[in-house]
């Protein structure tokens, strides 16, 4: 799996949504390429509307830094040395957690952006969609 296709986002949004199902909480779930381009997104009924680019930001930010939105927390800070981040890009990076790359052989190959809830509740559901890529990962081996 080099490159994500619908069927693998589609997958990774069941594994996010069977999570957030779990928590009893209304996501927006979002699936971007290694490009930031987006493959999928999934409201869930109810999801608040501005998760809608919030998700999709969250993704964004995390494939085009290569890192967990959640690691930028505590650098954006007031005073800290990347505070104002989060205003370059047009306004499109997300500083707080819900965002978390996909990876394949050491690479970057697109993300997940999860927004609707609390933010731990955020990167849970986020991580649940993490771990069906790396299920499919795995069964492609």
């Amino acid at each position: 799996m080099e490159k994500l296709t619908l069927d693998v986002a589609e997958k990774i949004v069941k594994g996010a949504q069977a999570e957030a199902q779990r928590l009893s909480v209304q996501m927006v779930i979002s699936v971007v390429d290694e490009g930031g381009h987006l493959i999928a997104t999934h409201r869930m009924d109810d999801a608040w509307l501005a998760s809608i680019d919030i998700a999709q930001n969250k993704a964004w930010t995390s494939v085009a830094l290569k890192m967990p939105t959640s690691n930028l927390e505590e650098a954006t800070v007031p005073k800290a040395e990347l505070f104002g981040l989060n205003t370059t890009n047009q306004g499109k990076l997300v500083v707080f957690g819900g965002g978390i790359p996909l990876e394949r052989n050491g690479r970057v190959v697109g993300a997940i952006g999860v927004s609707g809830s609390t933010v731990p509740h955020d990167v849970q559901v986020a991580d649940a969609g993490v771990k069906a890529f790396e299920k499919l990962a795995l069964e492609t081996v």
